[in-house]
C-alpha cells in the first residue's frame, strides 16, 4: 500500500523528502550487462537542475547522482541499481508559517486527512524535487531503449500563449530556458513570466514528450494499454492535471474522416500512415509512428500574493507562501516528461519481449 513504485517488469520506486539529507531512486528488472556509469545520469539531471535561470526556483542543487548498487566492473548486473542524489541548499525555515498554515492547491490538507501529519518543509514527500529521482531512474530506461528510440519534450504554451508550430525549430528546444522550440514564443515567455514573478504570482503550462522510433506491437489490450500508461505516469508528475495522446480533446472535435489515419502501401510491408492523429497508439498498442503526449500544468500553488486558507486548528486567515519556487513548474517539468515517457516504453519493451520473444 505504499504507492511509491511505479511500472512491472522494468520497475522503479522513489524516496526521500524535500527538506531530507538526500533522495533516490531502486531501478529493479533492468536486464544485465549494460554499460552504465553516473555519466549517462547526469546530463539528464542537469537538464532538471534547479536554479540555472530567473524562471525557475533559485535553490542551487547539483543534483550530482551516485551509483550504489547494480554495477560490477561498468556494467549492469541485473541487480536493482540504487541511485543516490544529496540534498544540500534546503532553507527550512522559510516554511515555518506552512507547519500551521494549508497552501491552497497543495498538498498540505490532503496530506494530513490522509496521515494525520505531514512534513510542511518544502512540501516533504509532494515536493517536486521527487521528480530528480525519476530522472535518473529515467536515464537507466533510456539504456534499455536503445539509441533507436529517441524522447524529445520541450514546451508549447506558457500562461495560454501557444507556440507557432510553423516556427517549430528543434534545435531552438536547448536555446532557451524553456526548453521551448519556437524562439518567438520563448522570447513573449520571458515577458509573461517576469511580469508573474514580480507580481508575485505564476502561470501554467503545456507540455509535449515525443517518442520516435517505438516499433510497431508494444502495449496490450484492455488493461495494460501503452496509452493508459502514459497516462498514469504522465498524471503521476507534480502539478499535472490533464493528459492528451495525440489529438486529444480535439479529437471530439473532429468527424470520423478527419481523425482517421489513414494508410497506404509503404516500403517492406509496412504501412505509410498519412497522418497520427492517435499519437502513434491503437488500441492499446503501438503503431510504430512517433508516440506523441501533452500534459497540462497548473500554476506553481506557491505564491507570494495572499490567498485565503484555514489553518490547521480550522481557523480561517490567509497565507503568502515565502520560499524559492518555480513561477512555472511546467519548464523543469519538459526533462520529467521524458524521463516518464523512457520508464514506461522500457517497461513495454521488456514485456512484448516476454509474451512474444521479439
Amino acid at each position: 500500500m505504499s504507492h511509491n513504485s511505479f511500472g512491472h517488469l522494468f520497475r522503479f520506486t522513489t524516496w526521500g523528502e524535500s527538506h531530507g539529507p538526500a533522495l533516490g531512486a531502486v531501478v529493479d528488472g533492468c536486464p544485465p550487462g549494460l554499460a552504465l556509469s553516473e555519466a549517462d545520469i547526469q546530463p539528464f539531471l542537469d537538464k532538471r537542475r534547479p536554479g540555472q535561470s530567473r524562471f525557475t526556483t533559485q535553490r542551487q542543487e547539483p543534483d550530482a547522482v551516485e551509483i550504489l548498487s547494480g554495477l560490477f566492473e561498468g556494467r549492469t548486473t541485473g541487480t536493482p541499481i540504487s541511485l543516490l542524489i544529496r540534498n544540500v541548499d534546503q532553507r527550512s525555515k522559510d516554511y515555518s508559517e506552512v507547519a500551521v498554515k494549508y497552501r491552497p492547491g497543495h498538498a498540505d490538507y490532503a496530506y494530513d486527512a490522509k496521515y494525520g501529519l505531514r512534513d510542511p518543509r518544502g512540501g516533504g514527500r509532494s515536493s517536486a524535487r521527487e521528480t530528480a529521482a525519476r530522472v535518473a531512474a529515467g536515464a537507466v530506461a533510456r539504456l534499455v531503449l536503445g539509441p533507436d528510440v529517441r524522447i524529445s519534450g520541450y514546451l508549447v504554451e506558457i500562461g495560454g500563449d501557444a507556440i507557432d508550430r510553423g516556427n517549430f525549430h528543434a534545435a531552438e528546444i536547448d536555446n532557451n530556458p524553456f526548453f521551448c522550440p519556437d524562439a518567438k514564443a520563448a522570447a513573449r515567455w520571458e515577458v509573461a513570466l517576469d511580469a508573474a514573478r514580480k507580481s508575485g504570482s505564476s502561470l501554467g503550462a503545456v507540455v509535449e514528450v515525443v517518442a520516435e522510433g517505438v516499433p510497431p506491437g508494444w502495449g496490450a489490450p484492455l488493461y495494460h494499454k501503452l496509452d493508459s500508461q502514459l497516462a498514469a505516469a504522465m498524471m503521476s508528475i507534480n502539478a499535472v492535471k490533464g493528459v492528451e495522446i495525440g489529438d486529444g480533446f480535439h479529437a471530439a472535435r473532429l468527424r470520423g474522416e478527419d481523425n482517421a489515419d489513414a494508410m497506404r502501401p509503404g516500403p517492406d510491408g509496412k504501412p505509410l500512415f498519412l497522418a497520427n492523429h492517435a499519437g502513434g497508439v491503437a488500441g492499446g498498442i503501438s503503431t510504430g509512428q512517433p508516440v506523441v503526449v501533452r500534459l497540462a500544468l497548473k500554476p506553481t500553488s506557491s505564491i507570494l500574493t495572499p490567498v485565503e486558507t484555514i489553518t490547521r486548528a480550522g481557523e480561517a486567515t490567509e497565507i503568502t507562501t515565502k520560499g524559492r519556487h518555480d513561477p512555472c513548474v511546467g519548464i523543469r517539468a519538459a526533462p520529467v516528461a521524458e524521463a516518464m515517457m523512457a520508464l514506461v516504453l522500457a517497461d513495454m519493451k521488456l514485456q512484448q519481449r516476454a509474451q512474444t520473444g521479439r
